[in-house]
């Protein structure tokens, strides 16, 4: 991705403490769950990491697919960025799984294996009711709905309304997620969620090698196939779903301000208005605390974008997928917290230097134009 290094320097120091928050969260219930207890019921804590993660996509996804000009790159670009690690560690949970050292979800043994596969594998696990090897991958169903929504804009020269994507997605979330408190695909869906599942690949595919009408329509179609994931897919329901997406284009909607293609007030009034829907999407009282802080949090840290930030603190957002996506596998091996982030931020070194960052440096060669091929102007599309 080719931006420059005080920009990414700001946003790997949001990723970092993003997700030790949602590893903090989840070890200590494992480990002092009295204490957490306490906490819990004033801040999720968990919740404000992811929501962290969510601004921090929203800001540079579409970012980073403008600069690119190409939906074949970007998508060339998501897979390298994220499937190989992810592949890594659902093979490390099934082999801690067999050794007895990590709890898979029951419900897996239920639903047929390609179902399970083609669910965990797609990311989409959330949206199909198809249960998780590793319980934190939920997040991802929303990041895929969310890349598959920008492919659309972007494909139909619609990007440039994030600001009013995101307030239609928070306005229409409230009464969606009333009529709509459990999802519509979910438990026996099998036939269901398999379709679904190869659609969206299906769809990635043609939007990514197809050209002309054919890219274009298949992109739409994948946007549109995000959006109905996600309103009939949620399993914590609609309304909790399409805030998550409405947030992520609230902070796509930072991203143009900045950019001045729209007014600082129509930003703040679209970040706004996701707060307003939001606060009360889900009734717990960590929950509103935790999404006011997560935007107070990204606003600090833009505001100090331009500074100089700890070259540790940077480097933990650089690891920060490995941090997140590989916790919960050692909360069954670790003798306590201490030991336990020690281990993890370790470990989270080593499979960014040895998976992680090898097959970034693939895809970059894979999507790099070639010598008779123009680049992509910024602002194609």
């Amino acid at each position: 991705m080719s931006t420059n290094p005080s920009r990414m320097a700001w946003l790997d120091a949001l990723r970092g403490p993003a997700a030790l928050a949602v590893a903090l969260h989840h070890s200590a219930w494992t480990f002092i769950p009295g204490v957490w207890a306490v906490v819990d019921r004033r801040i999720d804590v968990g919740t404000w990491g992811v929501f962290v993660f969510f601004l921090v996509s929203g800001y540079i996804i579409p970012a980073s697919l403008e600069r690119r000009g190409d939906v074949r790159a970007f998508w060339i670009g998501r897979v390298f960025r994220l499937l190989p690690l992810l592949l890594t560690a659902l093979g490390l949970a099934l082999l801690l799984a067999y050794i007895g050292a990590f709890a898979l979800h029951p419900g897996l043994s239920s639903r047929p294996l390609p179902l399970a596969i083609l669910g965990n594998v797609t990311m989409l696990q959330e949206l199909l009711g198809v249960p998780a090897v590793i319980s934190v991958m939920w997040t991802l169903s929303y990041e895929v709905a969310f890349y598959l929504l920008v492919a659309g804009l972007f494909a139909m020269r619609q990007a440039h309304r994030s600001a009013a994507v995101a307030i239609v997605l928070a306005l229409s979330a409230v009464p969606l997620g009333l009529l709509m408190s459990r999802p519509v695909i979910g438990g026996r869906a099998d036939l269901v969620a398999a379709l679904l599942g190869v659609t969206a690949i299906v769809v990635i595919a043609v939007s990514a090698w197809a050209r002309g009408g054919a890219r274009a329509a298949a992109a739409v179609t994948g946007g549109l196939l995000g959006l109905a994931l996600v309103i009939l897919g949620s399993r914590i329901g609609a309304w909790q779903g399409l805030i998550i997406l409405a947030m992520m284009f609230a902070g796509t909607a930072i991203y143009r301000a900045e950019q001045g293609a729209i007014r600082w007030r129509t930003a703040v009034a679209t970040v706004a208005t996701v707060l307003a829907c939001g606060v009360f999407a889900k009734d717990d009282p960590g929950w509103a605390p935790a999404m006011l802080l997560a935007v107070g949090f990204f606003a600090a840290a833009f505001a100090l974008r331009h500074r100089a930030f700890p070259r540790w603190l940077a480097h933990l957002g650089v690891i920060s997928f490995s941090l997140y996506l590989l916790h919960p596998l050692l909360l069954g091996v670790s003798p306590n917290l201490p030991m336990f982030f020690l281990i993890l931020v370790s470990l989270g070194y080593l499979t960014h230097r040895l998976v992680e960052a090898p097959a970034q440096r693939l895809g970059r060669r894979l999507t790099r134009p070639s010598p008779r091929e123009p680049v992509p102007s910024a602002s194609s599309g």
